[in-house]
């Protein structure tokens, strides 16, 4: 662990910051660097923010009613008009319906894996693609190497989510290795998400190495550390030399890139939820109680406010923030959970939407909330909606997006996409689009030294372009 005291004018008021990463960013190839430079985006101030709702959301019951379908499979949750003539989200959503023309409602994701983890989510893709030489990175690891310089005074990529995105690595690096790795602070003395058993077993089996802390407090001075990271540099030269796995490279710029956030400040800042103003902690934060039946795993309506921590980073710099809300597994009691989770993520979202827009960052900070895949149109005998890959939803905001739409349709019963199909990969390639990066231009060099592109199949949502 890395120890050092706030001596400097930019860590003043500052005792500690808890911070972690398995790596931070690497130099982007020469090239790149010329080409996002000629393209204006490394003065951009754009940005990115996934919410993964863990567990795979139910479509019928947020933004796909089907009022007309037998009560098995229409559920409990009335139909409700929105804003925009023609367009019906559920009861649970009020105020996405009252400011529907600030959304997009994608209805018909497909090429959904199955898989209960959140990796789809971030990279596109399947956790097997490129599996024989680490697979495939998550977006923010691929920015990371694209975007990330020495100088940033905070990392391009900062992974909060918590649950089985966590456990299961998935804002992982794949074939980029660690240089390129998620920014991943320790925020569970902020947010409470209790791991099932076998979570815990999952999460221990993969070692310490999965959430690095860096932590500031009395003992180092900045001075010092400069000396010793000079030190460090001097003694690493002859093995240097010898080094045929690029760590070597990879420790240097993770810890030169760790030194410039530590020391600028600003991601402590923004880490620091106590620097906020408490009028808008508590508009972030909403008026609700967890059901008394609720599964260990569901977290506090305190979540929500993880949508302000992902806007105060965007503020500091960062350029892509993931975090999750759980938990949306609903083998049983999906409506008593619905009746608590959807008016949850209902209030976050639409608090996040309203206040970039009055801070005039809606334009630059594009927003996906989603799931890894949608729930059974049929009710189980629990009461509960189980893994349904064919269809899948997501909800869009911000970034300049044509919306007041909803793209794609499904048949009578939420089950099948009937019109507009839209891939995960498609709108993983329309974030690219929202940075200025084109996917079909641009690759990633993986281990065996061939150019792999961003995604292979994926294409910008032409419809909201």
């Amino acid at each position: 662990m890395l120890t050092f005291a706030d001596d400097s004018a930019h860590l003043a008021r500052r005792s500690f910051l808890r911070a972690g990463a398995l790596g931070v960013g690497g130099l982007a190839l020469p090239s790149l660097l010329r080409a996002e430079t000629a393209a204006g985006i490394r003065s951009s101030p754009k940005a990115v923010i996934h919410v993964h709702l863990d567990g795979g959301p139910p479509q019928m019951d947020l933004i796909d009613p089907k009022p007309d379908a037998p009560q098995e499979i229409r559920g409990e949750f009335k139909s409700l008009r929105t804003c925009i003539p023609g367009l019906h989200l559920t009861e649970l959503l009020p105020r996405l319906a009252a400011r529907a023309d600030k959304y997009v409602f994608l209805r018909s994701l497909t090429g959904a894996m199955g898989n209960h983890d959140a990796f789809q989510c971030q990279s596109g893709f399947g956790e097997k693609d490129l599996a024989s030489i680490g697979g495939r990175p998550a977006m923010g690891c691929a920015l990371s190497r694209l975007m990330t310089t020495t100088k940033d005074s905070a990392p391009i990529f900062v992974d909060l989510m918590q649950g089985r995105p966590l456990v299961r690595n998935s804002a992982r690096p794949g074939f980029l290795g660690a240089a390129s790795a998620a920014f991943r602070p320790d925020i569970s003395h902020l947010f409470h998400r209790g791991l099932e058993q076998g979570m815990k077993a999952e999460l221990a089996r993969r070692g310490e190495g999965h959430q690095l802390r860096l932590s500031l407090h009395e003992g180092l001075t900045v001075r010092r550390l400069e000396d010793r990271v000079t030190l460090l540099r001097e003694l690493d030269m002859l093995r240097r030399d010898l080094d045929q796995t690029g760590s070597m490279q990879a420790l240097d710029e993770f810890t030169q890139l760790s030194l410039g956030i530590l020391t600028s400040g600003k991601f402590a800042e923004a880490m620091d939820l106590q620097k906020e103003d408490p009028r808008v902690l508590a508009r972030y934060t909403p008026d609700a109680h967890k059901p008394a039946d609720a599964y260990q795993s569901m977290e506090d309506p305190k979540c929500a406010q993880k949508f302000l921590l992902a806007r105060r980073l965007i503020e500091a710099g960062v350029r892509c923030v993931s975090i999750s809300i759980s938990d949306f597994d609903t083998h049983s009691r999906n409506f008593s959970s619905m009746r608590y989770l959807g008016p949850l993520v209902d209030h976050a979202l639409d608090t996040l939407v309203s206040d970039l827009d009055e801070r005039g960052m809606l334009n630059d900070v594009m927003i996906i909330v989603w799931g890894e895949f949608g729930r059974t149109p049929k009710i189980n005998n629990n009461a509960g909606r189980d893994h349904w890959p064919k269809v899948a939803m997501g909800i869009m905001a911000g970034g300049g997006l044509k919306t007041g739409q909803a793209i794609g349709a499904t048949d009578k019963h939420a089950a099948e996409a009937t019109d507009r199909p839209v891939h995960y990969q498609d709108v993983i390639a329309t974030l690219y689009h929202h940075l200025g990066i084109d996917t079909r231009s641009v690759t990633l060099t993986d281990t065996t030294g061939r150019p792999q592109y961003l995604v292979d199949i994926g294409q910008p949502i032409r419809e909201i372009l």
